[in-house]
């Protein structure tokens, strides 16, 4: 990453809902190849969808890299709040019953790290995540990642992120992910 000049801007649920047409164009230029498969878990329209409702979480946080004021990455997500759903669907792990009570100061979700195919390889995925990670006062995070994505999954592993088991979201068409954890 040392040739980029990155710098990022953090949004709140309700400035990323501004930011939609942004959100929509780094969803279409990081997921091509998704799109074009025909799942109906990743279609646009559909990934808007659950845009409109991930930003409807109480404490929202996104970050957006530009690089020379292009937008060329963004990563988001919430703290999981007490009585929340996200551990719905989960189908396996060994870690007790305490692991997935919330509190909601307890574990930060990270929903998503996207970048532009054209910046894939440089580094911005990571210094995404960091920023997004930096600044969160939680414990913990959990992040779900396909079992068959190597290459988010090997960076996942290289940043410090360990599986403890699968979960399947209540989303139609949603495919089963694999639990990522790390300390924060």
């Amino acid at each position: 990453m040392s040739d980029l000049q990155l710098t990022f801007q953090r949004f709140d649920a309700a400035a990323a809902r501004d930011a939609i047409d942004v959100v929509e164009q780094l969803y279409v230029a990081s997921h091509e190849e998704a799109i074009a498969s025909g799942d109906p878990f990743r279609t646009t329209e559909t990934f808007l969808h659950r845009f409109d409702r991930y930003t409807s979480t109480p404490a929202f946080d996104m970050v957006i890299a530009y690089e020379s004021g292009q937008a060329i990455g963004l990563a988001w997500g919430w703290p999981l709040r007490a009585g929340g759903t996200w551990w719905d669907g989960l189908l396996i792990t060994d870690l007790g019953d305490d692991f997935t009570m919330e509190t909601g100061e307890r574990t930060f979700a990270l929903s998503e790290i996207m970048v532009a195919s054209a910046w894939e390889g440089r580094g911005v995925a990571h210094a995404l995540h960091d920023e997004l990670l930096g600044a969160r006062p939680e414990h913990r995070a959990t992040l779900l990642v396909s079992p068959t994505n190597d290459r988010a999954y090997a960076a996942y592993k290289r940043w410090g992120w360990e599986c403890v088991g699968q979960l399947r979201p209540g989303w139609p068409d949603a495919p089963t992910f694999d639990v990522l954890v790390r300390d924060l």
